[in-house]
């Protein structure tokens, strides 16, 4: 058989060594050795190969707008929000494709080939969403970009918001989305929950909640989110975002509510990076840094994935796009210090986070999309330690992005010199 790609002697996430025979864009050979022509070889040389990395949690429409129209001075997440009100509304549609598209150049680099983007669904002239469609045709190619309609400012607080998460979905966003916590009574918060997932239900479409994304440890909308999971067929197709109000809830009450998210089979999206910078700021000492029950929930079988929700935007004034960088700030803010922990975060961005998002044709296995990652470490768990150059990213059966190795040559007074690898030694 003549395949299109073979991938030689990596080492996949299990440990096990296996050639991978790439051809007409998906994986249809995995052997522990292919003796086969192919109009193109990498040989991994026991590297790791892993499937690509998946962001579920990521606002595009807002990506690469750091300091417009001004800085985030006070570095919360009310004043970000306010910011965005102001830029959504001058920002163009060309200029919002451009900078998501440049953010999508570099997240696929580093492997990430699996977004869900929310979209700012308040402004009437829904710019936001006609950008992010436009997007969404543009990288089809290369990256698997999923939309949520997302009314920053309130389903119900703002007097068209319902009208425009319709409209949007109408437009072909993919998924339902929503804030209860943003509007103005827990009452109407609770409300829009049952709202949201009724629409969702009645289009078959998923549900993603940016959900009690505050210190207020009375803010409990992921209770309501449950119920109308269940009450309406949807486990397994609800995530709630955040959650960080878990951080501070009484111990008694999240051991009801742990099982009751469990029963109602939704994911979790905790986003570290962010969480950690914008939670807290009207603590003093001792200082909450906003990271969800991670572990805990993840105990009672919650599929728990990280996203990395900002890169540059008026919410966060650094970020990469590397789902490893994110990987590597969860572990230790979840003080995920176990071996087994620590390779789980990397099973986190990649494998969870396929699940959250409904990729059905995701994986390292024949019959799966030919998309994955070939790089410079041995282990996920190295992986994770090193955030390691990405030697080749393959996207539906197609090399698309090459890196060196990350080696050091070293020329010490009385020593022969040495090439070092940043994962081992010589």
């Amino acid at each position: 058989m003549m395949f299109d790609l073979i991938v030689k002697g990596g080492t996949l996430p299990d440990g096990t060594v296996a050639d991978i025979g790439i051809a007409g864009g998906k994986i249809t050979a995995m052997e522990a050795s292919l003796d086969a022509e192919a109009a193109e070889v990498i040989d991994a040389c026991g590297d790791l190969v892993s499937p690509p990395f998946v962001d579920p949690h990521f606002h595009m429409d807002a990506t690469l707008s750091y300091g417009k129209p001004r800085l985030n001075a006070s570095g919360t997440l009310l004043e970000g929000i306010s910011l965005w009100g102001e830029l959504r509304d001058i920002a163009t549609v060309e200029e919002m494709v451009e900078r998501a598209l440049t953010y999508c150049d570099w997240a696929a680099s580093m492997g990430t080939l699996a977004i869900r983007s929310h979209v700012d669904t308040t402004p009437d002239h829904l710019n936001t969403v006609t950008a992010m469609l436009e997007v969404k045709e543009k990288v089809k190619g290369y990256i698997d970009l999923q939309l949520v309609a997302f009314p920053q400012d309130g389903l119900y607080r703002t007097p068209t918001g319902r009208e425009n998460v319709i409209r949007a979905l109408d437009m072909g966003v993919d998924v339902v989305g929503g804030i209860p916590h943003f509007e103005r009574t827990m009452q109407d918060g609770a409300e829009s929950m049952r709202d949201l997932c009724e629409i969702a239900a009645g289009r078959g479409l998923m549900v993603d909640i940016h959900c009690d994304e505050t210190d207020d440890p009375l803010s409990r909308h992921i209770e309501a989110l449950a119920y109308e999971t269940q009450r309406l067929g949807l486990q397994g197709r609800v995530a709630g975002s955040h959650l960080t109000s878990m951080h501070s809830m009484d111990n008694y009450y999240v051991s009801k509510l742990l099982p009751l998210i469990a029963e109602a089979g939704i994911s979790a999206i905790p986003n570290p990076l962010i969480n950690i910078m914008l939670q807290g700021r009207h603590d003093t000492f001792p200082k909450r840094r906003g990271l969800t029950r991670v572990k805990e929930m993840q105990a009672v079988g919650i599929p728990v994935g990280w996203g990395q929700d900002c890169v540059l935007d008026p919410w966060y004034s650094l970020g990469t796009g590397d789902m490893l960088d994110v990987a590597f700030m969860g572990l230790h803010v979840a003080q995920m210090s176990h071996p087994d922990e620590m390779a789980r975060c990397f099973t986190m961005v990649t494998e969870v986070n396929a699940q959250i998002m409904g990729l059905a044709d995701y994986g390292l296995r024949v019959g799966a999309d030919a998309s994955l990652v070939v790089l410079d470490a041995s282990t996920p768990t190295e992986a994770v330690r090193l955030r390691p150059a990405r030697l080749a990213v393959v996207s539906k059966g197609k090399v698309i992005a090459r890196s060196a190795r990350g080696d050091a040559r070293l020329s010490l007074p009385g020593r022969p010199e040495t090439v070092r690898r940043r994962h081992g030694v010589g």
